[in-house]
């Protein structure tokens, strides 16, 4: 019995234990399973719950923005009172010089003489029309913490000189910068223009700008033993684009960086080399592009090289090698402030470190706006082409950005849209601010001897410079319908004839054109000697005049009525003479080209 019952209980136990067995197995699964959906449900939750990425940027595709906090506490119609003591420093410093060299030579004087431009040693001070003021720069110091030189090309011939002041290393800066550059504007006469540019450029997203500021200078010369600071009236400070500047707007200090000088984009290969090619010249190098970033010009060579290679239609080598935005932005804005001397310089070129893609910076913009004072002083000046695409015409990366419809439809969409920024209603609330500030001192000694309007003329021309952006829309649509300038040959004479080569004009709705040419004395063609107005062919040739000076003037004339001159211009003390070339014949039957050099 008792085997029995230890049998049955050994049974049960194994069916226990087989049943338990199945049941954890059971429970197993269950937990595999529950496992397999709380995964799935955790997975889920990491989708939902994800963190958002923005798409990745190509450096090459993003666009130049300016650091707009550089200017959120700036008042544009504030003036800041500088102190100079001026005084001999020495020799190893280029500084041991006195304050009248300093201002007696210009530029063209240094070139001759071979020598770099004189310094002198100087202590600037900032603070108000009181005196210096605390935790400006140069507060409380009594010796030199900067040199100051003349700046600038033709403007250096002024009376007035513009200064660069450069602030020693561990002496502090002023507004985040310790190259100071000081300009008089002698060239305009409301001294207020480059300013007012830059201002504007700050609104305009796809344009970089610079800070700019007003300064009431005075001047201790301790050269010449004087001990009291004299008035030097008002200047207008403008940040110098280096890499100090780069930096503070946010762009790349390492980059390339060039200013560009009468530089129409061609290749330029005897000149535009890399700088470890045999015969590099940097003072050639330079007269075309100042070098102000990275000196390695691989990437330069590279755009130029596609960009005069035709066979690259102009579409890819935007694509390539330019910001099409910043482009478009750019010419739209110097075109409808008739800012007309920036065909070939007066611009900056910049691109980063790691980027193909060059952007344009607006410089040197106190020729905008300038049409009713030329008009008022009965000077010849930004006349014939010199008016919407017209004036870009002679550049290579201009001219065949212009020729495509394309890029033609999305500036005009950029002139529209700045036309509209750049309304009456904005421009003479801005601009008669700057007259209030400015005319008290532009009226006062030192400033009022060189001031070359009177008061009632100023106000005058004020009141007029709004309406030149509606002035300057009306002459871009003109230049649209009138066939492009070209340049004139130099005449060469074959026995007994003397004949004339131009290039051909360029007519965007792809109209016949016919030219006219005339052969004169004069300048003024009163005196004509041979008169064609039938042309089809960019050639002709007349019987050789006698030995002398002779004027050829030629003009381009589309099915539509609509005149165009050539680019080339005879200078007088009136202005600019449109559409003719000065030549000489001279005795010996040879001709002689008579070049004129801008300022």
């Amino acid at each position: 019995m008792k085997k029995r019952i230890s049998f049955l209980l050994s049974v049960w136990l194994a069916v226990s234990s087989a049943l338990c067995g199945c049941n954890m197995v059971l429970q197993k699964n269950e937990k595999i399973q529950e496992s397999s959906t709380d995964l799935a449900t955790a997975s889920e939750e990491t989708e939902i719950q994800g963190v958002k990425k923005a798409e990745e940027q190509d450096i090459s595709q993003v666009h130049l923005r300016d650091k707009d906090l550089l200017y959120s506490k700036e008042d544009e119609t504030n003036v800041t009172t500088m102190y100079l003591t001026v005084s001999r420093g020495n020799d190893a410093e280029n500084t041991n010089h006195s304050w009248e060299e300093i201002n007696s030579y210009s530029v063209f004087d240094y070139e001759e003489m071979g020598v770099p431009r004189y310094q002198v040693a100087a202590l600037l001070q900032v603070g108000d029309e009181n005196g210096p003021v605390a935790g400006e720069v140069g507060y409380g110091e009594t010796v030199p913490n900067a040199t100051v030189q003349i700046r600038g090309q033709s403007s250096s011939k002024n009376p007035q000189k513009n200064y660069k002041i450069k602030l020693k290393e561990n002496k502090g800066s002023w507004e985040g910068q310790q190259t100071i550059a000081l300009n008089k504007h002698m060239s305009e006469g409301l001294r207020f223009r480059n300013k007012l540019c830059y201002d504007l450029l700050k609104g305009i997203p796809q344009i970089m700008s610079l800070r700019t500021r007003f300064v009431h200078l005075y001047v201790k010369d301790t050269t010449s033993g004087k001990d009291a600071f004299e008035d030097y009236g008002l200047y207008t400070q403008v940040e110098q684009l280096n890499k100090t500047a780069l930096e503070a707007h946010g762009l790349q200090k390492n980059g390339q960086l060039y200013k560009v000088n009468y530089f129409e984009f061609y290749r330029y290969e005897d000149t535009i080399m890399t700088e470890d090619t045999p015969g590099f010249d940097l003072s050639k190098f330079e007269e075309r592009l100042e070098i102000k970033g990275d000196h390695d010009h691989t990437k330069l060579i590279q755009m130029l090289d596609d960009l005069n290679n035709y066979s690259i239609p102009v579409s890819d080598v935007l694509k390539q090698h330019f910001d099409e935005e910043n482009l478009l932005y750019w010419m739209a804005f110097q075109i409808l402030m008739g800012n007309v001397d920036t065909q070939n310089r007066n611009v900056y070129l910049y691109s980063p470190l790691n980027s193909d893609i060059w952007y344009f910076i607006a410089w040197d913009n106190d020729g905008c706006l300038m049409r009713s004072e030329y008009e008022l002083k009965n000077f010849s000046d930004q006349g014939s082409w010199e008016k919407g695409i017209s004036n870009y015409w002679g550049n290579v990366l201009f001219q065949r950005c212009l020729k495509s419809r394309s890029f033609r439809e999305k500036l005009n969409d950029a002139i529209l849209e700045l036309r509209e920024y750049l309304n009456k209603d904005m421009l003479i609330s801005k601009i008669e601010s700057y007259k209030n500030v400015l005319k008290p001192y532009l009226y006062s000694m030192p400033d009022a001897e060189y001031e070359p309007l009177t008061s009632e003329q100023y106000d005058q021309i004020v009141a007029s410079l709004p309406d030149e952006i509606e002035k300057n829309y009306k002459l871009y649509l003109e230049s649209l319908e009138t066939p492009m300038p070209f340049y004139i040959g130099v005449p060469t004479i074959d026995g007994n004839k003397l004949k004339f080569n131009w290039d051909v004009s360029y007519d965007l709705d792809a109209e016949d054109i016919t030219y006219s040419v005339e052969v004169a004395r004069d300048y003024l063609f009163q005196d004509v000697i041979y008169h064609n107005t039938t042309l089809t062919v960019p050639e002709t040739e007349m019987d050789l005049p006698e030995a002398g000076q002779y004027f050829v003037r030629i003009r381009a004339t589309n099915t539509s009525g609509k005149t165009q001159d050539a680019f080339d211009y005879y200078v007088t003390d009136e202005g600019k003479h449109y559409g003719m070339k000065c030549f000489y014949i001279t005795e010996d039957s040879t001709v002689e080209e008579d070049n004129y050099e801008e300022g």
